[in-house]
């Protein structure tokens, strides 16, 4: 077996100190390569940065509720090691309002209307920014796994009050609140999520589809709603629309001159069955690598690449 040659951070959060399971068979095949990499909690403060050449984010999933800290944390990172993916994309990346930058791009986006918590809305002003039929979803622009989501019937009065009393209360800590056409092809198509490997597509999943009514805190008791993961051949369509997001980026986001080590962009269909962005991921992304061949060693391929 190959002698470590390189010191590389895989930085994951304290409910998951050996990373997700998805992740885990990084470290191996990275031994293989002759890279040794230790597996860090990322706001573990005993943690010197400056000693790892390279920091890999990957299971931090417990940002959601600190994301300042989060972000602090990526600049310092970056002051002594260099960061995978960057910070600057990670502050542009783990907040949804993103999809605002993406959608003036003209890259095509599930329609969604944004609340602020400084404009103050009362309940009134909440339920006139709602659609008038279908169903929609409500969720904060910084979450991850479908956390603090849920999905709503516009013609039906008590959800509608559901919705209200769920957006109110995120806007009432602060929160900025996102609001969505629930696009009901998601129910049997599922989502697509198509993974990127240094700015060229490697493989893609079906994400099987999540909500199912109205947000229910004591639903939520781990880091994500567990999700249905199975292999998915993307079509012509998700490939071009996918690969269009992916190489507008260099040109949305400061200092991006070459492509992402990763990026994984989930898309679902519309009412007319086209493609559609629903979250682009940039920060933290299981990329599922379990689910193709060979995903992870093209993975480790360009990792390793970046390492030199």
């Amino acid at each position: 077996m190959n002698e470590p040659t390189a010191r590389l951070a895989l930085a994951t959060c304290a409910e998951l100190p050996d990373l997700d399971a998805d992740d885990q068979p990084l470290v191996a095949a990275l031994r293989e390569r002759g890279v040794g990499a230790d597996v860090v909690v990322w706001d573990d403060p005993t943690i010197d940065w400056g000693t790892y050449q390279h920091v890999l984010i990957r299971s931090t999933w417990d940002y959601t509720q600190r994301p300042t800290q989060f972000t602090d944390w990526t600049h310092r990172v970056e002051r002594s090691s260099t960061l995978l993916n960057p910070a600057s994309v990670v502050g542009w990346n783990i907040d949804k309002t993103y999809l605002r930058d993406l959608e003036t791009a003209g890259l095509p986006i599930v329609p969604t209307i944004w609340l602020d918590p400084e404009r103050n809305f009362d309940s009134r002003a909440i339920h006139t920014r709602f659609p008038a039929f279908g169903d929609f979803v409500v969720k904060p622009t910084v979450s991850a796994g479908s956390r603090d989501t849920g999905r709503y019937q516009a013609d039906v009065t008590t959800s509608r009050s559901l919705a209200i009393m769920h957006a109110k209360n995120l806007l009432g800590v602060g929160r900025r609140v996102m609001i969505q056409r629930y696009l009901k092809q998601v129910d049997t198509a599922g989502e697509t999520a198509l993974v990127f490997v240094d700015g060229a597509f490697s493989h893609s999943v079906r994400k099987g589809p999540l909500l199912e009514g109205p947000y229910r805190p004591d639903d939520e008791t781990g880091l994500y709603l567990r999700e249905d993961m199975s292999p998915r051949d993307a079509t012509d369509e998700e490939l071009e629309v996918a690969q269009r997001i992916v190489d507008a980026l260099p040109g949305l986001l400061p200092g991006v001159d070459k492509p992402l080590l990763y990026a994984r962009v989930d898309l679902i269909p519309d009412d007319e069955g086209h493609p559609v962005l629903l979250e682009l991921e940039l920060t933290e992304p299981s990329l599922f690598f379990a689910h193709a061949d060979g995903a992870l060693e093209r993975f480790v391929d360009a990792l390793v690449a970046r390492l030199v």
